[in-house]
């Protein structure tokens, strides 16, 4: 089962290929996702990085949480889930109407 890190404060020009590279020296890594602006399609400094191995995954956040790369100091930890908000079962939204 693998497991989904997330990293914060990165430069926003590191690419995928440089975050891969940074935590391929853990382990295998399944997939990176850099999150990015839909409107000016720029990075936002965060990303998820997910690994096959759990321990392969546990040892990157311990090794790599505030350490720099690019000139930044990363966040990393183990991504929490977000919850998704849902429409009130009436069909609107709340808030004023004017």
């Amino acid at each position: 089962m693998s497991k989904k890190i997330y990293v914060g404060n990165m430069n926003y020009n590191t690419s995928e290929r440089q975050l891969q590279d940074l935590f391929a020296q853990y382990g295998d890594v399944s997939s990176v996702n850099i999150i990015v602006d839909r409107f000016t399609g720029k990075a936002k400094g965060f990303g998820f990085v997910e690994m096959e191995n759990p321990d392969a995954a546990s040892a990157a956040i311990a090794a790599l949480n505030g350490q720099e790369f690019m000139g930044r100091q990363l966040r990393v930890n183990e991504a929490q889930e977000k919850p998704r908000y849902e429409r009130e079962e009436t069909g609107g939204y709340r808030g004023r109407r004017y």
